[in-house]
């Protein structure tokens, strides 16, 4: 039983003797994944700056698509390639080079790993009796175990989260409506287009911040899986939880204002109850929490695999360095928890609208690498090679990326830092839109230029790669 529930895979692809489950599972996985208390805190963030409850769904709603499009076009890259999403990076930056956009996604998922850390250690502590910064530790150190055996329990996670979590924001949701007069909140309802665009960038941010994992949870499944169901079942799971958790937390702050922003964990049990009910919505929110951080764990991990293995040329990983890789996410996620819990709400959102800035280009390149340049065929074992077709460093593609990250900064808006371009857009932060399109673009125009860029053709020794589960690219 251990041998089948215990993950053996890391970076090296997942041969088709091993794949199974169906695109429905991503259903589950994505919805229990949003269905949580840091989803309801993004979408509260709308309000708290200044929205009103109606724009504030609407913005939110749509950047729950388009940013959740984006993310399933990611996701549907996994049964096809049976690769975990950073290593496909080689093919646009270089088997080396795509360290380069990888430190930053190791550092977005030990801000996320902190960011959920806070809140989870709040209900954690209620649940143990304890304080919140044991709550912390006892949450991160469940969160790494459960990311230490792999796939398949994080899939099993995701199915009970999605039934508890989603029965769990029914009754919350009834529990609120008793209490506001929901007709009030939806009749104050007037149209400021930078505060909807702050809404749709909060959501857009949350979608794309998945991207750069998205298909390390759909690589297991079989090659035959269809791209189309897997992008639609991934889209409506991720699109549904969150724009459910979002709007809760829109109707939360509209009707509580201060009473929730300086106790969010608190203030929702105490809506749904006491006793026992108070109890068991700590527990889901723990479970909510514990579904999401264990997928940024497990990125963060498989991130940091794919970085140093491009200078190792690694491909597998020993049951030690797995958990040794684990423990360094862990230990500095809940650092990060520990520093920044009193001044959770600001920096939470700023730190959302910056992880944007530096995700919009890397997906950008790659959706297009792979679904126009390359056409969905990549030379796997050269993933795996700085001497073979991609390279070491690609400094066409690392251009491209760092001229999509200068291209944003003059329409960004953070707390720390406003772009020069904001006030004659009346104050709306645009640098996601143009973070997809400059580089998007860009990269096109370059990439149909340069001999890596066009797609794989068959290579000799497809047939003995196949057999060790690194198959050649497929026509």
């Amino acid at each position: 039983m251990a041998e089948s529930l215990v993950e053996r895979r890391s970076i090296d692809v997942v041969p088709d003797a091993e794949r199974h489950g169906t695109a429905f599972s991503q259903f589950t996985l994505w919805l229990g994944a949003n269905l949580q208390i840091t989803a309801v805190v993004t979408g509260a963030l709308a309000v708290v700056f200044g929205g009103d409850v109606v724009w504030s769904v609407v913005g939110l709603l749509l950047g729950n698509v388009l940013g959740g499009a984006v993310m399933a076009l990611h996701s549907a890259q996994g049964p096809k390639l049976g690769l975990p999403q950073m290593i496909q990076s080689r093919a646009q930056f270089g088997v080396r080079g795509a360290a380069v956009p990888l430190l930053l996604v190791i550092l977005m998922y030990v801000g996320f790993f902190a960011s959920g850390s806070v809140l989870a250690g709040q209900a954690t502590a209620e649940l143990t009796h304890t304080g919140d910064t044991t709550g912390i530790i006892l949450f991160a150190v469940v969160t790494a175990v459960t990311a230490a055996v792999g796939y398949r329990v994080i899939h099993a996670l995701g199915r009970v989260a999605s039934v508890i979590c989603a029965l769990a924001f029914v009754y919350l949701g009834a529990r609120l409506l008793d209490r506001v007069e929901l007709s009030a909140l939806l009749s104050d309802a007037h149209f400021d287009l930078p505060v909807f665009l702050l809404a749709v960038s909060l959501s857009a941010s949350w979608q794309l911040a998945f991207g750069p994992y998205v298909a390390d949870y759909s690589r297991y499944l079989p090659r035959a899986t269809s791209g189309r169901a897997t992008f639609w079942w991934t889209l409506s799971g991720s699109a549904l939880g969150s724009q459910w958790s979002m709007t809760f937390g829109v109707l939360v702050a509209a009707s509580a204002g201060d009473a929730f922003m300086d106790r969010q964990v608190a203030y929702v049990v105490e809506l749904g109850g006491t006793g026992l009910v108070a109890s068991f919505l700590y527990f889901v929110i723990a479970l909510g929490k514990l579904t999401i951080n264990v997928l940024n764990t497990y990125g963060g991990f498989m991130s940091m695999v794919t970085g140093v293995g491009g200078f190792r040329t690694q491909k597998a990983l020993s049951p030690r360095g797995r958990a040794a890789y684990i423990a360094l996410i862990m230990v500095a996620g809940t650092t990060v928890a520990l520093l920044g819990k009193d001044s959770f709400l600001t920096s939470f959102k700023d730190f959302l609208l910056f992880l944007l800035t530096f995700f919009t280009p890397w997906s950008a390149i790659n959706l297009v690498d792979y679904y126009l340049i390359s056409k969905e065929r990549y030379d796997i074992p050269a993933l795996f090679d700085p001497h073979g077709r991609y390279g070491a460093w690609r400094w066409d593609a690392l251009t491209v990326y760092g001229i999509g990250l200068a291209a944003q900064l003059p329409f960004l808006v953070t707390h720390f830092y406003t772009g020069p371009l904001v006030d004659r857009l009346g104050g709306a932060d645009i640098s996601w839109i143009v973070g997809l399109a400059v580089p998007a673009l860009l990269y096109w125009l370059l990439a149909r230029r340069t001999p890596a860029g066009t797609p794989p053709q068959p290579l000799p020794g497809r047939v003995a790669a196949s057999r060790t589960g690194m198959e050649g690219p497929k026509n």
